[in-house]
């Protein structure tokens, strides 16, 4: 089983920085409307999730026939893989964990790209020469977690020619995406073109929703897609998520009160890690940070950070557990300001000699 954030049921009463959801919690109207649904629930949910595809398709001013709705990203990072079978697929290494769990339940061979911290865990043109006929599938998390790294528009052009050359289907994550500041649109001006490619969403973490359980992906090649419905159960989306998702998608002011209110505690949050850096000869540690495109900071520290901060009640994501990482790799999440503020309180503490270990 692998290890995630945002366990509150070990850790109650804990400020969470373990876990990367919209500190600004779920929109009103929108835990208002999954209420509300709780009154349908006597009735099967929708199969297919039209009405909330069409929602999406407003939303992301795409074609309702180029999505489909999951339980959760994670759902339709399995149904993929279940409905493509891939023999050998390339990930990059530190990323998200499910893409490998998923691709190892249909029997794939993974090979890996590790990403390096010298180079600030920026993906690289290297890995285009390892895309070849002997590849199915690529994943690209972007901004990858738990790096927070955003990837450059021209790699992610060229990986998706190389891919469709070499006759694989490339997967771009872009569940963290709407967190970041970039005005492009993401991977969708492609979708036209290329049939390759596969783009993941989710309403988990932008509009703060993780147990309502509510992802989707788009994709232009409606046998794909097919083969995806046909592996995947019929009543996979609950009513209430199914109308929380059609509320949230109407959620355009929010998304860009987010956008701001994420860039403005981030940038205090950086404030405060920058007074631990390497050299600067403050405290018992030091932290040197590196990806925060998107609503978290990646660092690494001293090992045992984590746990000398759980003596304040605040948790932390350790990232020892991704592969390419070991013990002293950090994952925080951007949180309010009191919250932000607590964290720093606690830095401050346990930076004194005296007080770490």
């Amino acid at each position: 089983m692998h290890k995630h954030g945002g366990d509150i049921y070990q850790y109650p009463d804990f400020i969470d920085f373990s876990a990367n959801i919209n500190f600004l919690g779920v929109p009103s109207g929108v835990a208002s409307c999954a209420k509300s649904a709780i009154d349908g629930i006597a009735h099967y949910p929708q199969v297919g999730c039209g009405r909330l595809r069409q929602a999406i398709s407003g939303m992301e001013q795409i074609g309702p026939e180029q999505i489909i709705c999951g339980n959760g990203a994670a759902e339709v990072i399995f149904s993929l893989a279940l409905a493509v079978k891939p023999r050998r697929a390339l990930l990059f290494a530190p990323t998200f964990q499910e893409y490998e769990q998923a691709l190892k339940s249909v029997g794939c061979e993974v090979a890996w790209e590790f990403l390096k911290p010298e180079l600030g865990f920026q993906f690289t043109e290297g890995c285009l020469g390892e895309i070849n006929e002997a590849i199915d599938m690529v994943f690209v998390c972007n901004p990858n977690n738990p790096t927070g790294v955003l990837a450059g528009q021209g790699f992610l052009e060229r990986l998706l020619k190389q891919c469709r050359q070499a006759g694989a289907l490339l997967v771009v994550d872009e569940c963290f995406f709407d967190f970041t500041s970039q005005k492009e649109e993401g991977m969708k001006r492609f979708l036209g073109e290329y049939r390759n490619l596969f783009i993941l969403k989710a309403f988990t973490k932008i509009f703060a929703m993780p147990g309502l359980r509510l992802g989707y992906g788009i994709c232009s090649n409606p046998g794909l897609l097919a083969r995806m419905q046909e592996v995947t159960q019929p009543w996979n989306v609950s009513v209430p998520a199914q109308e929380a998702g059609i509320a949230a998608a109407k959620e355009k002011a929010f998304l860009e009160e987010t956008r701001q209110a994420v860039g403005r505690e981030k940038a205090f949050l950086l404030k405060q890690l920058f007074a631990y850096q390497p050299g600067e000869g403050k405290g018992a540690f030091f932290i040197q940070t590196y990806g925060h495109a998107a609503n978290f900071i990646f660092f690494q520290s001293v090992v045992g950070l984590d746990k000398e901060l759980e003596k304040y009640k605040i948790k932390i994501r350790n990232c020892s557990n991704f592969r390419g990482l070991r013990e002293g790799w950090y994952r925080i999440a951007v949180r309010g300001r009191e919250e932000n503020e607590a964290l720093a309180a606690a830095l401050a503490e346990v930076s004194c000699p005296h007080n770490f270990g």
